[in-house]
């Protein structure tokens, strides 16, 4: 049973790659403003279920339902529209462009979608110094450190205003202590915007940010709370 009010919902979902299950009837649901971590050993299909739920794969059975929309029905023209606008992206080594500075690698977000420079880059700052990197404006990825970087990559997702915010593996190129700084700006951000976070990670002091918990083991999906 689906929970009230929930913005993103998954039933049944399957997807193989080959022969090779990789999803297996998983399910998920997530409401504004939660923070939930996808946990479960390398290779159970969390990160396959959160490209489902992002719109980047089309599982091969179930439905995703987005704000009362299946994704699986909209165009590929509106799948992207979502991905520019109402998701957002951290990924575990950040991916900024390295040819921009740092403050132009968060206002291109907002640059794609036909934001002017000026108007771009002023919002970019105001994100950059929530996640307290608003020194480094001009300087690029290149010349910064790794959690530096990464509060960065988090400022640019965050900057377009996502509903849903999507982090795979956010800390896991980081030290335990910018480990912890990340993940305490990153949720604090987010819950101050009402931004749903899909959070995937194997690492428990990581999930501990999170309002709930969901593991995937071999394509299946379920709390622990409900574990065997």
């Amino acid at each position: 049973m689906t929970p009230a009010g929930s913005l993103l919902v998954a039933d049944g979902l399957h997807k193989a790659y080959g022969t090779t299950p990789a999803l297996d009837g998983a399910h998920f649901s997530i409401h504004p403003g939660e923070v939930v971590a996808v946990m479960g050993p390398s290779g159970s299909g969390k990160s396959t279920l959160l490209h489902c739920l992002a719109g980047i794969v089309t599982p091969d059975s179930g439905t995703i339902t987005y704000d009362g929309r299946e994704l699986s029905a909209m165009p590929d023209r509106e799948r992207s529209a979502l991905r520019r606008g109402d998701f957002g992206f951290v990924f575990q080594f950040g991916q900024l462009v390295p040819e921009l500075t740092c403050v132009e690698n968060v206002a291109l977000p907002l640059r794609l979608n036909g934001a002017k420079r000026r108007d771009a880059e002023r919002e970019a700052l105001k994100w950059m110094a929530r996640l307290e990197v608003d020194d480094l404006g001009r300087k690029r990825p290149g010349e910064v450190s790794g959690g530096q970087g990464q509060r960065v990559a988090v400022a640019r997702s965050l900057v377009s205003s996502p509903r849903v915010l999507f982090a795979d593996e956010p800390t896991g190129a980081l030290d335990s202590l910018n480990g912890e700084r990340v993940m305490q700006l990153l949720t604090e951000a987010a819950r101050s915007a009402n931004t749903a976070v899909v959070l995937v990670t194997h690492e428990a002091r990581v999930a501990a940010y999170s309002d709930r918990e969901i593991v995937v083991r071999d394509g299946k999906s379920r709390s622990p709370e409900y574990a065997a």
